[in-house]
This record gives structure tokens, C-alpha cells and sequence, in this order.
């Protein structure tokens, strides 16, 4: 029992560690409070953007509710490269290079046309007034509430940026396959804390991988731990391989699955119930209960897993605290797009 404590004893320190690092690296990157925006900036300028904003996003979440994961995760990744800047939006030209075709948004990017609908809308209500950011950032806080979420307000007032930062999105973006001190790397990086990012990666429970994120788990330590230590997750891994065989079995890296296996569909706090039972799709996930070094996310997802409120309310707060990474360039020379697709000419 000695020798088990002093290895439980080094392992927190050696987290610790880690953690106090990354901060200190990160501690001045990123500054989370941004005096520009307010929650009245549109008051005069265009009081109804939030409700067109809400109308079109009930529409697209009635059509097919799996719309409000996608919105959530374009805010995610657009916040995480350079910003809330609306830079995810911006189509390739000649003349630059956008986000969208990178490694870690190819074929996992949709609901841009849910977007273009919305600006299509406002610019039609207050031409030249709501920035593309703002609509994605007011868009993803709708997603959420339309299939059970929480409500928070959220703080408007972004430009777009004229830029797009191509390369940002393999070094600044979470992996499915990463494990997780990494992963709270690249959430410091941006000013965010440990139960920012627990909080935040329960958006997974309204989203859906593919296969060529989860075909490594589901052969690797899904298979020798958690189907061993519970025969119910048996069949469940039986479904994950059907859909996503062997390399080289004729499988398709395209095909998905929801990361919440229960209520899929609803935004609840059944993502951290899965991760209790070892069934995270993702390794990212999993990494957060399983991980030698989860000493401190594995006791928030067990908060989050016991009280549907408590995770309710820190996902707003962090939602809010995400949606307030600006990116200050744009403040100089940043703009309005009439397109969220294209830079103004």
C-alpha cells in the first residue's frame, strides 16, 4: 500500500509540474478579457441580429439537429486559430490561403452554407453592420440552447480579419489521437484552464467523428481495456469496428459515429457518463478520465458526469470566456464582410 501511494504521490507532482510549465509558456500568449465587446453593440445599429440569427438557426436544427454540433464546432476552430476572427469562413483565392482545406479541417468542417444563409439575412436587415464572427459566435451559443443546452449571453462587437492562418490549424488545434497534457497545452495556449477544456470537450456530445479519428482507439487500448473490463461495451465495440474495419478491409476514414452513443442528439451531460464507462470514441476524450495524468480532469468529469448544472454552467462561462479570444489585428485592420466567404474587395 506504501509503494502504491509514493507512485500516486509522484504522479501528482509530476502533473503538476507539467501544468505550472505550460502555464508559465503560456501564462502571456493570449489575454481572454477584450474591452472592445460589449452586449449592447448592435443595440442601435442593428437591435434584430439576434433574433434573425435564432430563427435561421431553429430552422437549420429542425431540419436536421446535427446542424448544431457543426456550428459549434466551426466556432471552435475558428477561435483557435487567431482568434474569433471569422477566418475558419474565408474561401481559397488566388491571393490567400484559407483554413478550410488544412489537415484538421478537411472533411471535418461543415455548416458553412448555415452561415452564409444567416449574413445573407443581416445584410439584407443592416448591410455593412454584423461582422461574419459575431454570427458564428451568436450562432454556436443558439446551436447549443436548440437541442437542450444552456443560454448565455454573449459579448458582440468582433471584426473580421482580412487574413487566414493555414499552418495555425496543426499546431494550435486539439487531435483526436493526442494525448492529454498535450492537449491542455494547446487549451492554455489560448488562456483557457483545465476545466475550461473539460467543459468545453462535452460539446462532444452532440458531435460525430470519423473513422480515421477513432480506427486507432477502437484497435488499440478500447479493445484490451474497456471491452475486457465491461462485457456490455463488447457490442458496442462490435458496431465501432463494423463501421470502421482494418485499414486496408475496404473501410472508409469518412465514415461517422456519434461520440455520445447515448443521447446523441441532445446536449446533456451523457458525454462524461460515456468517458465513466471507458467509451470514449476518441482518445482525446478518453484521456481525460483514463489518463495516468487525469488526476485533476478526472475529478471534473466525475463532477460534470454527477450534476447536469454544474456542467451546464461552467460550459457557458467557458463558452463565453473561448468566444472572447480576439484576435487584436483585426482592430486595426479589420472589417465587416459583405461575404463570409471573402475578404471585401
Amino acid at each position: 500500500m506504501a509503494s502504491i501511494n509514493f507512485v500516486h504521490s509522484r504522479i501528482v507532482i509530476l502533473e503538476f509540474l507539467i501544468l505550472v510549465f505550460i502555464g508559465i509558456c503560456f501564462s502571456k500568449l493570449h489575454g481572454i478579457s477584450d474591452s472592445h465587446l460589449s452586449l449592447d453593440y448592435y443595440k442601435k445599429t442593428c437591435p434584430s441580429v439576434e433574433g434573425i440569427v435564432r430563427k435561421e438557426m431553429e430552422c437549420a436544427c429542425l431540419s436536421d439537429p446535427r446542424n448544431a454540433a457543426l456550428i459549434l464546432r466551426l466556432h471552435f476552430h475558428d477561435c483557435f486559430v487567431q482568434g474569433c476572427d471569422g477566418s475558419v469562413l474565408l474561401d481559397d483565392t488566388v491571393t490567400l490561403k484559407g483554413e478550410k482545406n488544412a489537415p484538421n479541417n478537411k472533411n471535418a468542417l461543415k455548416g458553412f452554407k448555415i452561415i452564409d444563409r444567416i449574413k445573407n439575412r443581416l445584410e439584407s436587415e443592416c448591410p455593412g453592420i454584423v461582422s461574419c464572427a459575431d454570427i458564428l459566435t451568436i450562432a454556436a451559443r443558439d446551436a447549443v440552447l436548440l437541442v437542450g443546452g444552456p443560454y448565455w449571453d454573449v459579448p458582440v462587437g468582433r471584426k473580421d480579419s482580412k487574413t487566414a492562418a493555414y499552418e495555425l490549424t496543426d499546431t494550435n488545434l486539439p487531435t483526436a489521437d493526442e494525448g492529454l497534457i498535450s492537449i491542455i497545452s494547446k487549451f492554455m495556449s489560448q488562456g483557457l484552464s483545465i476545466t475550461d477544456m473539460v467543459a468545453l470537450s462535452g460539446a462532444h456530445t452532440i458531435g460525430k467523428a470519423r473513422c480515421v479519428n477513432f480506427r486507432k482507439r477502437i484497435y488499440g487500448d478500447f479493445r484490451m481495456t474497456t471491452s475486457m473490463m465491461n462485457p456490455i461495451s463488447s457490442s458496442y465495440l462490435s458496431k465501432l469496428k463494423s463501421l470502421c474495419p482494418p485499414i486496408g478491409s475496404g473501410s472508409s476514414d469518412n465514415n461517422e459515429t456519434s461520440m455520445d452513443n447515448v443521447t446523441p442528439e441532445l446536449f446533456d451531460n451523457s458525454y462524461y457518463h460515456v468517458l465513466l464507462k471507458g467509451e470514449g470514441l476518441i482518445n482525446s476524450d478518453q484521456e481525460l478520465y483514463s489518463s495516468f495524468l487525469a488526476i485533476q480532469t478526472k475529478k471534473i468529469v466525475e463532477k460534470y458526469a454527477a450534476n447536469t448544472i454544474a456542467f451546464f454552467e461552467q460550459f457557458a462561462e467557458s463558452m463565453v470566456k473561448m468566444g472572447n479570444i480576439t484576435n487584436p489585428d483585426t482592430y486595426v485592420d479589420g472589417e465587416v464582410r459583405k461575404s463570409c466567404r471573402f475578404v471585401n474587395t
